[in-house]
């Protein structure tokens, strides 16, 4: 086997030590960052090298979903999150479990080190739009949220907006008696919205591509 350049070995090294850090992977991104590659294509052309190599494996459906081979088989184990429904106006967001039994119910595996308390109070919903494409969430791709009803500034929450009912995936931030929802797209304009009208859904934890 060919030995790896010196930037694929920072990556494997980096990568190992974001797992011994943090018991969950990089992303593509926090890679780029870290190592000051100067763009995502370029990390993911090494990853590719690295995964023939059989360095690591990827889940490519997964925003964390790289593995390094041999380290710690029982990382693999998965659990299963309910996608509830869709970031799109209309009806609210409904609790985790109120849809169970539902044909409208999806389920999807996620490896257990991506889900906090071992999958308790997640749930998934379906993107539809583009107001987040600059943070990798486009449309179709399906969000994974922990369930709680505040957050902290800069934090990417779905929210319940009462006065015109509908749901938004947003950045958020509280800029005195009014919140500024911010999209993720330099196209679009944020939503500012009286405070008491805004009701936090869930907290961003992971997002799951599509493949179409």
């Amino acid at each position: 086997m060919r030995k790896l350049s010196e930037r694929q070995q920072a990556i494997l090294d980096y990568i190992s030590s974001f797992l011994d850090d943090n018991d969950y992977p990089p992303t593509i991104r926090d890679i780029q960052h870290e190592l000051g590659i100067s763009s995502t294509s370029v990390v993911d052309y090494n990853l590719k090298v690295l995964e023939e190599r059989l360095c690591i494996r990827r889940n490519r459906n997964i925003s964390r979903g790289i593995e390094i081979v041999g380290r710690n088989a029982s990382r693999g184990a998965t659990v299963e999150i309910q996608v509830i429904g869709s970031i799109a106006a209309g009806q609210p967001i409904p609790f985790p479990g109120q849809l169970e039994g539902s044909e409208q119910a999806e389920v999807i595996e996620l490896s257990r080190e991506l889900a906090p308390d071992g999958g308790a109070n997640l749930f998934g919903l379906r993107v539809r739009g583009h107001s987040m494409v600059d943070a990798l969430i486009g449309d179709g791709d399906i969000v994974i949220l922990k369930r709680q009803e505040t957050c902290e500034n800069g934090e990417t929450v779905a929210v319940w907006l009462e006065a015109e009912e509908e749901t938004t995936l947003k950045k958020f931030y509280l800029e005195g008696d009014q919140v500024r929802l911010q999209p993720q797209n330099v196209t679009m304009d944020p939503i500012y919205s009286p405070a008491d009208n805004v009701r936090v859904q869930g907290k961003l934890v992971s997002v799951v591509r599509s493949v179409n």
